[in-house]
């Protein structure tokens, strides 16, 4: 079994790998690049991470865990389903515009179909929680009638749809010439639309 790696190595390890990761991609990025760049063996290595794979998987959970539990901190646990997803868009669009994030969804979509099991472990350590977070507001502005009767599963996806797009067009777009999108500009637009269509009362 992997050895159990001491947190100050861990998150050095988990910085390298997102490095290789976003400028290497899933096929290029090696397990020896991520040893040298911390310093340490390969074989140092592979007795923390039993391949590459687990190393994504880690990578994708340490990421999460360091930045999700800002998206709605405790002050916000009370409010109204409206504010939350505004708050909650808000800091997807902020996070989205870094690029050691931003090149993530672009990693799984341009290399899933060639790595599925990379592209599972994104879908269920990341996406998934991060749409349930999104349909479990919308169900609660639904059952408190702040929104109209709308199916949380399917409005959560099409929450989430235009900051996708708009870390894909940063990361894909913009470098070859596309012109630049502000994801924060983008988020209050996006939350424009949104919240006049699911807000009751708006369009009755």
């Amino acid at each position: 079994m992997p050895r159990r790696t001491p947190p100050d190595r861990r998150e050095s390890i988990l910085t390298a790998a997102r490095t290789e990761f976003a400028a290497r991609g899933y096929a290029g990025t090696r397990m020896e690049d991520v040893a040298a760049r911390v310093g340490i063996s390969k074989a140092t290595l592979y007795l923390q991470f039993a391949d590459k794979a687990a190393l994504f998987r880690e990578l994708v959970d340490w990421m999460l865990a360091t930045r999700l539990p800002a998206a709605l901190p405790p002050e916000m646990e009370s409010a109204p389903p409206a504010a939350q997803l505004a708050a909650l868009v808000r800091f997807g669009a902020g996070q989205l515009a870094q690029p050691e994030i931003a090149f993530l969804p672009r990693l799984v979509i341009g290399e899933g179909g060639n790595f599925p099991e990379m592209a599972r472990t994104y879908h269920d350590r990341a996406v998934s929680r991060i749409l349930t977070l999104v349909e479990n507001i919308v169900a609660r502005g639904v059952a408190s009638g702040e929104f109209r009767q709308v199916d949380p599963h399917l409005a959560a996806r099409s929450v989430a749809g235009a900051l996708l797009l708009g870390a894909l067009w940063k990361t894909v777009f913009e470098p070859v010439g596309a012109e630049p999108v502000e994801m924060e500009a983008l988020a209050e637009s996006h939350l424009d639309v949104v919240l006049n269509g699911l807000l009751a009362g708006v369009r009755e």
